[in-house]
């Protein structure tokens, strides 16, 4: 019988999503102590999860969890998950895959009656729309992009290249960022030296002179969207990609910009603290880029969250 709510996975069985909870003495309640991804699909076929699942394994690695569980078991599971969520998903809705692996309850609390000893791994799957709703006029007005004066978590701190859950600065980030005049104000922080680093949960880059430029990939989660971008996309469209530390000073000078991300893919940055990037206008450049995702994928990225929009 076909569950009426969706499941979700949580170490090793599938519970309605009302259920699935975890200890309040979880190390990831106490520390944020938790590696995460989340994934995206397009016409309901999963978008690099490999690739997602490839780097939440680092991460454990570095973090030392052990979950006792394969890359290829987390994928089929992941599948599974989806697969016992389609029946309650619209037609035209795409799965958003979120895998949360948290080191379990802390020793001291150990020893409380029914409690889960050893790391939670919890697969959850809902639509992507409820993460990209409301974004679909920012493809064709661009994003204000503005530096705050929260910056990043230096890598010699604590690695922003593992993608985990303490991201209490994201969203002081975000909070500065919202306070700033006039509309589609995102966040874009600084590195340590002054160098653009990324936004809040997505990477930042910027064009001049028909050639792609990301900031170096050491104090910013290296995402896998920018990854697919600047492999994969730019190469198809024979676009040179620099890694290169770059100031305020070189967007204000750039012809484009533009953020990358999961649930989005892309999006337009045309200003930077409400001063214009090139013409303040979305490029021909980025155009490119985003049909050629577009293609790849064979839906049309744009219309498909303008469409979702509409539907609100």
């Amino acid at each position: 019988m076909k569950s009426k709510s969706r499941l979700v996975y949580m170490n090793g069985n599938f519970v309605p999503e009302s259920q699935a909870k975890v200890s309040i003495y979880d190390s990831s309640l106490m520390f944020g102590d938790m590696i995460f991804e989340m994934t995206r699909s397009f016409n309901k076929k999963h978008f690099m999860l490999r690739e997602h699942i490839d780097r939440l394994f680092v991460g454990l690695k570095i973090l030392r969890i052990d979950i006792n569980m394969t890359k290829e078991e987390i994928y089929k599971t992941c599948l599974e998950t989806a697969k016992r969520n389609e029946h309650l998903f619209e037609k035209d809705d795409e799965h958003r895959l979120m895998i949360d692996i948290s080191r379990g309850v802390l020793g001291p609390y150990e020893g409380i009656k029914d409690i889960h000893r050893g790391p939670n791994v919890i697969i959850a799957d809902f639509p992507l729309k409820w993460t990209v709703r409301g974004m679909g006029k920012l493809f064709e007005t661009g994003i204000n992009a503005v530096i705050t004066s929260q910056r990043v978590i230096p890598s010699h701190l604590m690695d922003p290249k593992v993608k985990n859950r303490s991201r209490l600065f994201y969203l002081m980030a975000n909070i500065e960022a919202s306070q700033f005049k006039g509309n589609n104000n995102w966040a874009l922080m600084l590195d340590d030296d002054g160098y653009i680093a990324e936004g809040s949960g997505n990477n930042f880059l910027i064009i001049k002179d028909d050639k792609v430029i990301s900031p170096e990939g050491r104090n910013m989660l290296r995402g896998i969207s920018r990854s697919y971008v600047m492999n994969n996309l730019c190469k198809k469209l024979k676009l040179k990609v620099i890694e290169k530390n770059i100031e305020a000073y070189d967007v204000y000078n750039a012809d484009e910009a533009f953020m990358t991300g999961t649930p989005f893919c892309i999006l337009p940055v045309t200003s930077l603290n409400s001063v214009s990037i090139g013409d303040g206008k979305v490029g021909k450049i980025f155009t490119k880029i985003i049909n050629e995702w577009s293609k790849n994928i064979k839906i049309n990225i744009k219309d498909q969250i303008m469409k979702w929009d509409k539907k609100k």
